[in-house]
């Protein structure tokens, strides 16, 4: 493993990085103030396990054939940019939906529930290329093919920035949860912070569609 002062370094951009808004926190922003904590927190540890993916990809070598090929990465682009649209869509629209519902007096549709959080969460972060190309740019900088095993070193390194991502993510739940619960009498900002959330994801996944592959 790179030495003390290296895994430092690392952990130090790993942490600004983390906390750098992204798809996986617009999603969990949005997914807590729609449904509550526990969607929240579900689909948290659904963009850990999407990074994961990338993580053991990169180490395995399928991210770098994929980002080398211009057809698999627009493929991966497009159905990850879609399905963000799709996502950022669907929360402006409920987010209206449920408020005009409420007006009216009527009973507003049932939460999504942590299982399905987690599985969109899971999708949102593992459909994004750009996730596997910060792990082949950033991880390698790290690497000390001196002190082991290349692919485990990257594992490790990889398995760090999840995690810290995650946290993150948790964090953002549960401040996103406390924010639901005090404005609980005040249903419309509710609505203007998923409203938010949904035109952020839109426009993430529009920023997906239009991005280079890296090195053209």
């Amino acid at each position: 493993m790179p030495d003390l002062t290296q895994l430092a370094l690392y952990f130090a951009a790993a942490l600004v990085l983390a906390v750098t808004p992204g798809p996986g926190i617009f999603y969990v922003a949005a997914r807590t103030l729609a449904g509550g904590r526990a969607e929240g927190l579900a689909s948290s540890f659904g963009t850990g396990l999407g990074g994961m993916a990338h993580v053991l990809a990169g180490s395995l070598g399928v991210s770098a054939i994929v980002l080398a090929s211009a057809e698999l990465f627009t493929g991966l682009k497009l159905a990850g940019a879609a399905y963000l649209v799709w996502i950022g869509i669907r929360t402006f629209r409920s987010a209206r939906r449920e408020a005009a519902t409420a007006l009216e007096g009527g009973t507003a549709a049932p939460p999504m529930g942590p299982r399905r959080a987690f599985r969109e969460g899971v999708l949102v972060e593992a459909l994004n290329p750009k996730t596997a190309a910060f792990f082949l740019a950033f991880v390698p900088q790290f690497l000390d093919p001196a002190a082991g095993p290349v692919a485990v070193q990257f594992v490790v390194l990889g398995t760090i920035s999840v995690v810290l991502n995650t946290l993150a993510d948790m964090v953002v739940a549960y401040g996103a949860s406390g924010i639901r619960e005090g404005a609980a009498a005040r249903p419309g900002l509710v609505r203007r912070l998923r409203e938010g959330s949904g035109a952020a994801m839109v426009a993430l996944g529009v920023g997906l569609a239009l991005a280079r592959r890296p090195g053209v």
